[in-house]
């Protein structure tokens, strides 16, 4: 399965007369470099990602800022300006990477629900490989819009979305959060955040999801419900390591918590 790219990018335009800082990512896994610069725009200026290079396991490397960088630089000294990677002005690039983003992104679901439906073990296999490819393209798609525009609510949404459907439940952690800095009230993403906790056993982080999206969004917290409540029947089966008295103490806030959204359901409106 495809990752994205590994490249050096420049976030925002440079101020005129300010050199963009140099940026040293130390053990930080190459496909991760333009999230990670996306989400560093989003919190300073402008700044360079560069002076990386790949490690034997895959990270990067370079040392810290002051140290010794490639050709005996420190890799926190200013770097001379790089031509652009694409001739096209920012704003062009990312409607045209998103138009190609999200046109991935519905093929895959698509692929999807043709897999769910079928019975044929050879062909389920196929579309789930080519699920994954779609959401490959569109990933790749989405970081070349926030390369050049970091704060896309919607880039970083379905970014969040795509990593908690191939299980990089951490990762959709981390891109929910910057979803939700740019725009608090998307309850769809407190949700979908909700359930990456849930997959990483972060049970405190779920409940008070849950409660935010009882008292603002019923047809969510029914949903999360749902959710808890496969894992709960999961954990019961198997505590994959979890101690047996958190999966108790969850069970009975849940049960309670069930009760209380069947109660207020069946009240008039």
């Amino acid at each position: 399965m495809k990752h994205i790219r590994e490249r050096a990018i420049l976030i925002a335009r440079p101020t005129p007369g300010v050199r963009a800082r140099a940026v040293a990512w130390p053990s930080v896994p190459a496909r991760w470099l333009p999230l990670l610069a996306a989400a560093i725009a989003l919190c300073g200026g402008p700044i360079r990602v560069a002076d990386a290079q790949i490690t034997p396991g895959g990270g990067l490397g370079g040392g810290g800022i002051g140290q010794p960088g490639p050709g005996g630089r420190p890799s926190g000294a200013a770097l001379p300006d790089e031509p652009p990677t694409t001739s096209e002005k920012p704003d062009a690039a990312v409607k045209k990477a998103m138009k190609a983003a999200e046109k991935a992104l519905e093929k895959a679901k698509a692929l999807e629900v043709d897999a769910a439906a079928t019975s044929n073990p050879d062909k389920k296999a196929r579309d789930m490989e080519r699920v994954g490819d779609q959401y490959s393209i569109a990933l790749d798609a989405f970081t070349e819009a926030l390369s050049n525009k970091a704060d896309i609510v919607e880039a970083w949404d379905q970014v969040g979305y795509i990593h908690l459907r191939l299980g990089a439940y951490r990762e959709a952690i981390d891109d929910y959060n910057h979803t939700l800095t740019l725009k608090p009230e998307l309850m769809e993403a407190i949700e979908h955040r909700a359930e990456a906790y849930l997959a990483v056993d972060h049970l405190d982080e779920v409940r008070i999801a849950y409660m935010d999206l009882y008292n603002h969004t019923p047809d969510l917290a029914a949903q999360l419900m749902a959710v808890m409540q496969k894992w709960l029947a999961e954990h019961q089966a198997d505590s994959h390591g979890l101690r047996s008295s958190e999966i108790d103490a969850f069970a009975k806030w849940l049960n309670e918590r069930d009760g209380i959204a069947k109660q207020t359901a069946s009240l008039p409106h």
